[in-house]
């Protein structure tokens, strides 16, 4: 499975061409929508290049933010001409469709295994400047940030049709994953400010507003759980989505938050530790179903889950996750041969999951590398077992 992964990704790659100053690597040729770069899609291909290509992970990265606009949005996807949409332009929404900004993470790991901190100069400015974009036009009420799922329902969280957004009434209110997001940008421009040599007060001063507001206004101690500011306020609106976790991977949760949570959700079987885990919601939710981020599994969010773990010195926890999404992968891996775009989360085969029901494509893509980013998963597994 993983040596298909990677001829996958070296098939997937294409020279460098507009909008592109490096070769680019697209979503995977299976994607319903064509060929396309960007969004979270391309920070976990670059998570599973980086040990086998570190060059060609940053050039990914390079990619991603040459093409930031001059507010500081970082655009989501970039669809290229070709592919099974027969596009024959480029575009991309320059306006009201960011995405989540995760990208300094893979930009953190690059720089750690690599060495270079001279790519600090060319990724310093973007940081800043997507700052200040949230700042301007993300801010929640009050504190916090949010993504306009809950403005235009246009899944800039990543997280399409996602079931925190079903009753919720729209309005700018603090998302639990848009704030842990920005509390991540805003704790490594403080770590990128000491290494250039750049005033890092302000930075290190949002970071801690943004935890205190996570840790005392965006959880509910009673139940261990982490919620959007509505579902903190009205308990008919909560529901156990896996975005909940954005505190632990980020680290903005307290050590004892995260092995709560870890134990009560993350391993219990009746939440996201399913046959195929993460579930995308917990199994026990009414609004649990195989379809989309409403149930089925996401091996990136996988990957995401095992990495909040070990960020709490919790390896026997990253194991069990890690172990049973490789092996399930592989199992469908071994039936299909291919890599899908997500899986069903109790088992069962990826065909029968539902994608989008109003759509024409309506199962899961087939050769998606976007969100399987298998071969980190397997070395993280690897450093730990």
């Amino acid at each position: 499975m993983l040596t298909y992964l990677a001829r996958l990704h070296k098939t997937n790659t294409h020279p460098a061409a507009w909008p592109f100053e490096y070769e680019w690597e697209g979503l995977g040729p299976g994607y319903v929508y064509g060929e396309a770069f960007g969004h979270w899609d391309i920070v976990h291909i670059t998570l599973d290049v980086l040990h086998s290509y570190p060059e060609h992970a940053l050039h990914q990265l390079l990619n991603d933010v040459r093409n930031q606009e001059p507010t500081g949005m970082l655009p989501g996807s970039i669809y290229m001409p070709g592919g099974m949409s027969g596009r024959d332009t480029i575009y991309w929404n320059k306006k009201t469709e960011g995405h989540p900004p995760v990208w300094p993470i893979a930009a953190q790991d690059y720089i750690k295994y690599t060495g270079n901190k001279d790519v600090l100069k060319k990724l310093y400015g973007p940081l800043i400047r997507q700052i200040a974009w949230f700042e301007n036009n993300r801010k929640a009420q009050g504190e916090g940030f949010f993504y306009n799922d809950i403005l235009l329902k246009r899944w800039e969280s990543g997280v399409d049709e996602g079931v925190r957004f079903d009753e919720v009434k729209k309005g700018p209110l603090a998302c639990i994953d848009a704030t842990s997001h920005v509390y991540n940008l805003y704790k490594i421009a403080g770590e990128w400010s000491r290494q250039l040599g750049f005033d890092f007060h302000w930075y290190d001063k949002r970071r801690d507003d943004l935890k205190t507001f996570i840790n005392d206004s965006l959880y509910v101690k009673e139940n261990g759980m982490f919620y959007d500011i509505w579902a903190v306020k009205d308990p008919s609106l909560r529901h156990l989505a896996l975005e909940s976790m954005w505190p632990l991977v980020t680290g903005a949760a307290t050590k004892e938050q995260a092995d709560r949570y870890i134990d009560n959700y993350l391993l219990d079987t009746a939440a996201f530790f399913t046959a195929h885990p993460m579930a995308t919601v917990g199994r026990k939710d009414p609004k649990f179903e195989q379809r989309m981020w409403r149930g089925p599994a996401w091996n990136s969010m996988t990957y995401w889950a095992a990495r909040a773990c070990l960020n709490y010195k919790r390896g026997d926890a990253a194991k069990l996750i890690l172990e049973k999404a490789l092996d399930a992968s592989a199992r469908q891996f071994k039936r299909t041969g291919t890599i899908w775009e997500f899986y069903h989360s109790l088992g069962g085969n990826p065909e029968d999951v539902k994608r989008k029901p109003h759509t024409k494509f309506n199962t899961p893509s087939k050769d998606y590398l976007g969100h399987n980013p298998l071969i980190a998963m397997a070395l993280m597994y690897d450093s730990i077992k």
